[in-house]
């Protein structure tokens, strides 16, 4: 019998190896995870909508003795897996965070729910989220607030708040989440792990009723280590008819070796576009002490600024995010019962959408190209683009969201988000890196690549994880 902490302590392609080579059994990492879960989740509020230990059990035990029939075991044979509750799943609620839903079966799974069963994973759960994904900070009124993984009295961030801290108090080998405000960047920077948001298409998004539109949602692989954040990206990834903007390469190359001598690449640090950004004090300089690592993998960094208005690109996010939000949610708010349910920053982007015209939404749309131009002309100079994953460091977890930054008012509920507008706007790949700590908190770094870029990316984040020592600062809670 293996010892339980040995197995959550595997990284997921070290138990996906001994699972397939028989060294441990389904079951045997069930139990283990199961015991991490009843030992912790209680504390910080991560995993939700648990499945009872009996059935998963039973669930486990069938994988072993399918072992020898099942031809083609995937990666994640016999591993325990929650989705993000945004995600749908067959047999587990999916409750959006909502009172609204809180009842909510699916009669089918999302297309990546799909392919994380067909991989051979188990579910044992959903993670928690904000209400609806709205707002970075993972906290709702159905099941409460997910904890910081490194500090019980903050924020976890959002919207994969959930999965976050599963994964960094390895409550879960590996993860999903998604990103339309930086819900993948935001929650790996605070907890210490790695979260790609993929380029437009990458990762298939549905089935949905509104399949062109909503170019700003997507899925994503999490982990705390990027070959296995690769991994889980060649399992999510590839063309799926439901999904007409999903690419066609194949999902394969993300399974090849990481390695590549990053030797002269070029970095271009924006930082907070010469003070246009408000940053909580020593946040920038923090983040630029990380920066130091790019020169030992052999990279040059740089400062650069972009070439454009960055105001008009706030405007053209509130156009475009009420645009999409608001279509999706109207239904509710024309609910008077539902529409009681609903948080205000639910209602507010309604309401904002309901004053749009096709005139606004075209202007967005061509401000969003001229930023998406301009992205690309930096690109041509630089391998990688890099901007602090948030403006502030993780905040009060009483606290909907913050107010200020230095001195700054907030006049939205994302305002101090903006951060992350210009990789979802640019339909760019963009990859959280740990950075550091404050406080004993982490932060992070989002590096934005080329377009289509991700393996790239990849490849320098895991040359940054082979120099930098920020693995090796684990949670209290895993003392």
């Amino acid at each position: 019998m293996n010892n339980s902490n040995e197995i959550i302590g595997f990284n997921a392609i070290e138990l996906s190896r001994r699972i397939q080579s028989r060294q441990l059994s389904c079951e045997e990492v069930m139990r283990a995870y199961l015991d991490q879960i009843h030992r912790l989740n209680p504390l910080v509020n991560a995993i939700i909508s648990q499945v009872p230990d009996d059935l998963l059990i039973a669930q486990a035990k069938a994988k072993d003795q399918q072992f020898h029939q099942t031809e083609h075991k995937g990666f994640l044979y016999g591993m325990p897996l929650a989705p993000k509750d945004l995600t749908a799943t067959k047999g587990i609620p999916t409750t959006l965070g909502s009172p609204i839903f809180k009842n909510q079966t699916n009669a089918a799974d999302s297309i990546i729910v799909e392919r994380m069963r067909a991989a051979g994973g188990i579910l044992i759960g959903k993670t928690n989220v904000p209400e609806f994904g709205l707002g970075s900070h993972t906290y709702n009124t159905v099941f409460g607030t997910t904890l910081n993984s490194y500090d019980q009295t903050k924020s976890a961030g959002g919207s994969s708040g959930g999965t976050s801290v599963a994964l960094a108090l390895h409550m879960l080998p590996i993860g999903d989440g998604s990103d339309f405000g930086g819900s993948l960047r935001n929650p790996a920077a605070w907890n210490n792990i790695y979260g790609l948001r993929p380029s437009l298409g990458r990762v298939p998004l549905g089935p949905s009723a509104e399949n062109f539109y909503d170019q700003f949602s997507t899925e994503g692989p999490m982990a705390r280590t990027v070959a296995d954040l690769a991994m889980m990206l060649s399992i999510q990834a590839g063309h799926d008819a439901r999904a007409p903007l999903s690419l066609k390469e194949s999902p394969h190359i993300f399974t090849q070796g990481l390695d590549a001598d990053m030797k002269g690449k070029k970095v271009g640090w924006m930082g907070n576009y010469a003070g246009y950004l408000p940053m909580e004090d020593g946040l920038i300089e923090q983040s630029e002490k990380a920066l130091q690592y790019f020169g030992q993998m052999g990279c040059v960094v740089e400062s650069v600024l972009p070439q454009f208005e960055m105001s008009q690109l706030w405007q053209s996010w509130l156009t475009l995010r009420a645009f999409v939000t608001g279509g999706k949610l109207i239904s509710l708010y024309q609910n008077p019962e539902h529409r009681a349910m609903l948080k205000p920053e639910a209602i507010w982007e309604i309401e904002q959408s309901l004053h749009l015209k096709a005139a606004d939404i075209y202007a967005a749309s061509v401000t969003r190209s001229a930023w998406t131009k301009e992205l690309r002309r930096l690109l041509q100079i630089y391998d990688v683009l890099v901007l602090p994953s948030a403006q502030v460091f993780a905040f009060d977890a009483q606290w909907t969201w913050p107010k200020t930054i230095a001195g700054t008012s907030m006049d939205t509920y994302h305002r101090w988000m903006e951060v992350v507008i210009g990789a979802t706007l640019s339909s760019l790949p963009a990859f959280n890196i740990p950075a550091g700590f404050h406080d004993g908190v982490p932060i992070g770094l989002q590096l934005i690549g080329q377009p289509q870029g991700e393996f790239a990316l990849l490849q320098m984040g895991h040359a940054w994880e082979q120099v930098t020592p920020f693995k090796n600062q684990r949670p209290a809670l895993l003392q």
